[in-house]
């Protein structure tokens, strides 16, 4: 974010306390969401046989993994000490690795589904009720974090809120492909959305490498 971003009155020490409080209690419900849309995504998965939802469960398993991170980072951060930077590149390298085998799951599973070694993906209204609510509270989450990033001048804060939105508008695709095997019996539509994750989930892995080799290099 360019820097004139956040030019103007920094908050007083009171503002500053309340407005952590209030980033932290954000971060935290997104993290109780991750938990629950994990176990709700897997279950109905596993019984409905769909590859799109199983991967949206792992993928929030990973989303909650990051939460926790930026948890760390932020409390050391407003505690005014110094992150541990070992500490760090090892989370960006286990998110990395965890994306990239979580798109080779995806690969492997979808194309097993797609070749027909495998049942065919049912219905699932649970999953397509859950990918909108997962949609709307994470926009309302981003909604509220955004600006108190920008009082805070918090990059980390701000990063976690527009990384989380867009991870969730890129998981509609397996909304689409909920529906169309829902509604217009297009089984083949549920592995096929699994597999429109792969390139972004691909790209964060890779990403998340990069600025890993990119910190020890910096170290």
């Amino acid at each position: 974010m360019p820097e004139a971003a956040y030019v103007g009155t920094a908050p007083d020490a009171a503002r500053r306390t309340a407005l952590r409080r209030t980033a932290l209690v954000l971060v935290w419900t997104g993290e109780l969401w991750n938990v629950l849309e994990a176990v709700v995504a897997l279950w109905s998965g596993t019984v409905a046989g769909s590859v799109a939802l199983v991967a949206f469960g792992l993928d929030s398993f990973v989303e909650l993994f990051a939460g926790g991170v930026l948890i760390w980072h932020l409390s050391r951060e407003w505690r005014g000490g110094a992150a541990e930077a070992t500490a760090e590149r090892k989370a960006h390298r286990l998110l990395g690795l965890t994306f990239l085998l979580l798109s080779a799951y995806i690969v492997l599973q979808s194309g097993a589904t797609l070749a027909g070694w495998v049942h065919e993906p049912r219905e699932s209204l649970i999953g397509i009720a859950l990918v909108v609510a997962s949609a709307a509270v994470m926009s309302v989450l981003y909604a509220r974090k955004i600006p108190i990033a920008r009082e805070l001048r918090s990059r980390a804060l701000r990063a976690e809120a527009i990384e989380t939105l867009v991870c969730d508008l890129q998981d509609l695709t397996v909304l689409v492909g909920l529906a169309a095997n829902a509604f217009a019996g297009w089984w083949w539509a549920d592995p096929v959305a699994a597999l429109a994750l792969v390139p972004f989930l691909l790209r964060e892995g890779w990403e998340g490498l990069a600025r890993e080799k990119d910190d020890a290099d910096e170290a």
